[in-house]
This record gives structure tokens, C-alpha cells and sequence, in this order.
């Protein structure tokens, strides 16, 4: 894990980027241990043939976040966003092998919150099993940094993130309206261990298993940015 600050000009001019060895196998074993130890039957666990899911994942779980937080991971969130950078949602992903499972090109436009209020800028809501969503004021997602933590070797062949290297530059921008004559994609491998950056208005998508390699990405947004006194983020928790 070198040269960060390379890393953070290649983020910050393409949308995304790939950080390797920030956890060793051994570190990704114990993850991978308590995230199986774990109580399924909870709402916020979603589980099919296709892919298993916990939402709220660090609040779910608690006892990972020390786990995530090693030295590496700390100087790799210091360097590339600041020392106010907050967590305010978490969500674990398990595809399995043989998914079929795949997400079409989109962009992450809503951030969960504790209560619905009618503000100004904020809107269009949504509300799933009690979980409170909205995509706020451009200004916030723009300032939102998404780290995936990925416990398995990601290729093309088992759902790595296919992007639109500068879409985030575009504001929000609706798939349909690509121009795939002009457009160029990337395909994000990343090795167990590795974490990709990625900015939350960057066009991604995610394709199929075909190698039957089982994929589990931890997916970590942050954020410096105060809600208006109506709502809170959801899910805040302050780095120590």
C-alpha cells in the first residue's frame, strides 16, 4: 500500500481507484469468522440464491469495525479524505458462486437517514423494512467517499464493478443518455484484501458469475458534511 497520494489524484480524476494489500489473509479470515457468527434473522439480513446481503451492516455486527480499522485502513481514509471523514452507511455483500445476479449501469444517489422530513433539495424518498432513504442535494454526493473492502479475489468473472472512468464530473446523469460511440469503460479487479475508491455519482455496474467464484465485498460510505437539524445520518459512526 504505497504511494497514496498518487492513488488519491487517480480517484479524484477518474472516479474510482484500487488500493491493494490493505488486509492480509489472516485479517481477512477473522473478518470473514465473525461476519459468520453472526444472528441471520434479522430484517436487515437479505438472503437468496443470488446474493446475501446485510444492510446496516457495522450497526448489525459492531464487533467488525475494529477488525476494518487497522493501521492501513486508517492511513489509507486520513490521506485520501481527511481526518473529519465519517462513516454514515454500511452494507456487506455475499455473492455466491454460480450468481446470477448482475446490477445494470446506475449511479448511488440516496443516503439513509433516520426520519422522513419535507426540506428543501431533498427528494425523491424512499422507505424499505423501516430503513429511511433520500437523494439529497447534489452538493452531498459529491462529497461522498465509498470504500469496498473486498474479502475475495474480484475479476470480470465473478461481478467485478464495470465503470464509466469521469461520469462522476457529470453531475447526476441518467444511463440511458450514454453514448456508448464515445464512451470507454474499466472492469475493477481487485485482490482479497484490496479496497476500491469509488464516488458515489460514478457510473458502475455488475455483471454475472461465470467462473463460480464466490465474491464478498464490505461497502463503507463516508461523509464530513452535517444533515439539516431535522434528520440525522442514519448510521454515523465516528472514527476513533
Amino acid at each position: 500500500m504505497n504511494n497514496l497520494a498518487q492513488h488519491k489524484q487517480l480517484f479524484e480524476n477518474k472516479g474510482f481507484d484500487i488500493v491493494g494489500d490493505v488486509y492480509d489473509a489472516a485479517s481477512i479470515d477473522t473478518i470473514i469468522a465473525a461476519i459468520q457468527q453472526a444472528d441471520t434473522n434479522r430484517p436487515t439480513f437479505r438472503r437468496s440464491a443470488d446474493l446475501f446481503a446485510i444492510r446496516r451492516f457495522l450497526h448489525e455486527i459492531p464487533q467488525v469495525l475494529p477488525l476494518l480499522l487497522n493501521e492501513n485502513m486508517r492511513k489509507l481514509i486520513t490521506e485520501i479524505m481527511g481526518p473529519d471523514y465519517f462513516i454514515v452507511k454500511s452494507i456487506f455483500f455475499d455473492k455466491p458462486a454460480g450468481s446470477n445476479w448482475y446490477v445494470s449501469y446506475h449511479q448511488d444517489l440516496t443516503i439513509s437517514v433516520d426520519n422522513r422530513q419535507e426540506l428543501a433539495g431533498f427528494g425523491p424518498w424512499t422507505v424499505k423494512t423501516n430503513q429511511f432513504a433520500v437523494q439529497p442535494p447534489l452538493a452531498y454526493l459529491q462529497n461522498i467517499v465509498t470504500l469496498r473492502i473486498h474479502l475475495d479475489v474480484t475479476t470480470a468473472n465473478n461481478g467485478a464493478l464495470r465503470v464509466i472512468p469521469g461520469s462522476h464530473k457529470q453531475g447526476v446523469f441518467r444511463p440511458e443518455n450514454i453514448d456508448w460511440s464515445t464512451t470507454s469503460e474499466s472492469t475493477c479487479e481487485v485482490p482479497a484484501g484490496g479496497v476500491m475508491l469509488m464516488k458515489p455519482l460514478l457510473l458502475h455496474s455488475s455483471g454475472r458469475t461465470t467462473n463460480e467464484q464466490q465474491r464478498r465485498v464490505i461497502h463503507i460510505e463516508f461523509s464530513n458534511m452535517a444533515l439539516p437539524s431535522s434528520i440525522n445520518w442514519a448510521e454515523k459512526i465516528t472514527l476513533q
